[in-house]
């Protein structure tokens, strides 16, 4: 049996239409109930964040779990990776985050959680996808499952981030804008840097239900840039909609993205003796960062392109730390899944530690120009049957020898094939990228 709603990162869709209505949210929270009732302890917790429609899937949801038998727990509104925290600290069956991440407010989904808060396994989706076939019912009027509101999911959350740097980390001195994107970290985001003593700015705070990631967060930077300038600040954190990524800005007002941030979480784990194997980045992890690893004798490797890829491999390897260019990022020796405050208390942990700013950290990696070009396709193509994409293909990398690298991507949500050149001359990574899209983009033609 083939998924046919989960993807790699569960459900996701535009409001009111398939799957992402009322009715599929009802039906689905039934159809997670049956495979999850029964079990020991049987409860689920929900969470969410800001958007609109995020109140309406809520309801849906738990009235399709307690049909089912199922007890709920409701969160409000919290950052996924809380979801996932939570569901662990409350011994529950599973979690479910209502967010559709760093997509607009139109958007929505449903990621879960197992009890261990890790993605859940293929056959437990499977076994849900299975139950969504079969026509719904009720559990006797004495097995409905009740529903119960945890008022302090907040502050247990704000006290786990701040344990993850054990104490050790003072951000007293440190002036940092916080931009929450108006998502999941709204109110628990600045809060925790705040308590650690930090004089914290605060942007994208006030969600409206509409306003999420609109013009604010990781995705839309200007934002930050402009805040850490005009208040002097010594840093800038970004997060998106749902709080599983981070995106820094330096003192001068330039990006520092989750490849940049792995390195310097690596770089200061491998100075304490405390990285325990090596790094996973993705296919799109930029070849700058692979080479400044390589330099410090930091083991790497590159896993698909996706948060559950890079926690396969982080976990078939017995490693801790990977990530993606996005800022997702992944600290499995403190959390089981990406969490954007997580993540960033790691790295001004580096910067506490080093008694460097993020400036300085920064500069052991120098990044090489990536160019990116999506070729929308009108019919699928399948890229290693046709000879004249891998004749281009070959083309580019003899001219790039061994100072940079072609990778061609198939999109998992769009009808476009990612065509990506990288090396260390600009010029030249432009020129062979628009070539090679070309070529690509007539193949699909013919």
């Amino acid at each position: 049996m083939e998924k046919k709603f989960f993807g790699t990162d569960g459900i996701r869709g535009t409001v009111g239409e398939f799957p992402i209505t009322p009715d599929f949210m009802l039906k689905l929270g039934w159809a997670a109930g049956r495979v999850f009732a029964g079990r020991q302890q049987s409860k689920i917790l929900i969470g969410k964040d800001t958007r609109i429609s995020g109140y309406m899937f809520e309801s849906a949801l738990e009235a399709g779990l307690s049909a089912a038998g199922v007890n709920v727990d409701l969160l409000g509104p919290m950052p996924t990776p809380a979801v996932a925290y939570l569901t662990r600290t409350f011994r529950a069956q599973a979690g479910i985050v209502i967010s559709a991440s760093h997509n607009p407010y139109q958007d929505n989904g449903i990621k879960f959680f197992s009890g261990k808060g890790l993605k859940l396994d293929d056959d437990i989706e499977l076994q849900i996808e299975k139950m969504l076939d079969q026509d719904m019912s009720v559990v006797g009027s004495d097995a409905i499952g009740k529903v119960t509101r945890i008022n302090d999911a907040a502050g247990r959350y704000i006290e786990y981030c701040k344990s993850t740097v054990n104490g050790s980390v003072s951000l007293k001195g440190l002036k940092i804008v916080v931009d929450a994107a108006n998502g999941a970290t709204y109110h628990v985001g600045p809060a925790v840097f705040r308590e650690l003593g930090a004089d914290v700015v605060a942007i994208g705070v006030s969600p409206n239900g509409m306003n999420i990631n609109k013009n604010v967060g990781s995705t839309s930077l200007g934002s930050l840039q402009q805040a850490v300038m005009d208040q002097q600040a010594d840093l800038g954190i970004a997060f998106d909609g749902d709080g599983d990524r981070v995106l820094m800005v330096d003192h001068t007002g330039s990006v520092v993205d989750g490849d940049e941030l792995l390195y310097i979480i690596a770089r200061h784990q491998q100075q304490h003796q405390a990285l325990q194997g090596g790094v996973v980045g993705t296919l799109m992890t930029n070849l700058g960062v692979e080479k400044a690893l390589e330099s410090a004798s930091i083991p790497f490797i590159r896993a698909k392109v996706g948060d559950r890829y890079v926690n396969e491999q982080l976990i078939s390897n017995n490693w801790c730390l990977g990530g993606e260019s996005s800022g997702h990022i992944i600290c499995r020796h403190v959390t089981t899944t990406g969490d954007g405050i997580v993540s960033a208390l790691q790295v001004l942990k580096a910067m506490f530690c080093a008694e460097q700013n993020l400036y300085d950290l920064r500069q052991g990696v120098e990044k090489y120009p990536q160019i990116m070009i999506n070729v929308k396709m009108k019919q699928q193509l399948n890229i290693s049957n046709s000879a004249a994409v891998q004749q281009a293909v070959a083309h580019a990398e003899n001219s790039l020898a061994d100072k940079g690298r072609v990778l061609l991507r198939p999109s998992g949500t769009e009808p476009v094939i990612r065509v990506m050149v990288e090396g260390e001359n600009e010029q030249l990574v432009s020129q062979l990228a628009e070539e090679l899209a070309g070529v690509v983009q007539q193949a699909a033609s013919n």
